[in-house]
């Protein structure tokens, strides 16, 4: 089957490759590349990188327009394969394909619908996600689900591990759908297809570098969620003495001794967990940390190089 692939992020890089191995893949779209760094340096995205690697021909449009269309329609492409692009296809797109297009999306459509499903299920406290192999349309992914496959968490991942394993499991399951559109192909079989309740569907929004500043006056549940939601990117953070202090590791402490004092307190340490802080529910304790311009550090190492840390308030301008 001769195949356009969409895709940009690491995430979608074993699907590119499961894909390349199996199908005939005439062309990879990916956005342009982006400054980086105090430089600005030009970077290609991962899937970029990818392909160039594979030899396979590479689309970088600004614009899906009129000329781009008429570059696809060349290749004579029959399916189009989305993986975390970043985009909604319009028709004039998806009429190309004669096997029209589809969708690896990291959650349990129709639940976290949108760009950030991943940081989203651990935002939540979920305790299952999953991949959805979905039929591509032109409202946000509220395609047909052709396949589904759920994942237990465990409630310690963070989006950085939980991506990799995603990955794995969407790159899997996107071989055996494509397995099953060629029998349809050939008219061996019939694919079956679930439209998705509208009714269950929950979406999530495109996370910002601001996202990780953290808000001490919120539950340390909360906070421990968002420290590994915002894991590697952009971080859970604070400001500490005008220093911009990381949080890359912590818990919620089983008790809280913390009533009347300060939100974003340290407050001590504790042999069985590590920095104790307070904040508006029980208190949050920091296994792993990393100072401005420093190394990342666990907790012990961490103090100490700065012995006085404790009753240090966080929080506030940086």
């Amino acid at each position: 089957m001769r195949i356009v692939f969409a895709g940009s992020p690491k995430l979608s890089v074993p699907a590119l490759e499961a894909v390349h191995h199996g199908h005939q893949v005439c062309a990879v779209l990916t956005k342009p590349d982006q400054p980086k760094g105090r430089s600005d340096t030009p970077e290609a995205t991962a899937v970029k990188l990818k392909a160039l690697e594979l030899g396979l021909t590479i689309f970088q449009p600004e614009q899906l327009d009129r000329t781009f269309l008429d570059s696809v329609n060349a290749l004579q492409p029959e399916l189009l394969v989305a993986v975390a692009f970043g985009k909604i296809f319009k028709q004039d797109l998806l009429e190309l394909f004669p096997y029209g297009g589809i969708n690896l999306h990291p959650s349990l459509l129709p639940k976290h619908r949108g760009p950030s499903p991943i940081p989203a299920a651990i935002l939540a406290g979920d305790n299952e996600t999953g991949v959805s192999i979905q039929r591509l349309a032109l409202k946000m992914d509220a395609g047909a689900i052709l396949a589904a496959e759920r994942l237990p968490l465990s409630g310690a991942e963070t989006t950085g591990s939980l991506s990799t394993v995603l990955s794995e499991i969407g790159s899997r399951l996107l071989v055996t759908v494509l397995g099953d559109l060629e029998k349809c192909r050939s008219g061996r079989s019939k694919l079956p297809e679930e439209t998705q309740r509208e009714e269950e569907a929950s979406y999530c929004r495109l996370v910002e570098k601001n996202d990780g500043c953290i808000n001490w006056a919120e539950p340390a549940e909360l906070i421990e969620r968002k420290i590994r939601a915002y894991y590697p990117w952009p971080g859970s953070f604070s400001n500490c003495r005008g220093r911009r202090l990381t949080i890359l590791a912590a818990g919620v402490c089983s008790h809280d001794k913390a009533s009347g004092q300060a939100k974003g307190l340290v407050l001590g340490t504790d042999k069985r967990y590590g920095i104790l802080i307070n904040t508006g529910k029980q208190v949050l304790y920091v296994t792993r940390l990393q100072l401005q311009a420093k190394k990342a550090l666990d907790w012990q190492a961490f103090l100490n190089g700065q012995r006085d840390f404790v009753g240090t308030q966080l929080g506030g301008e940086a």
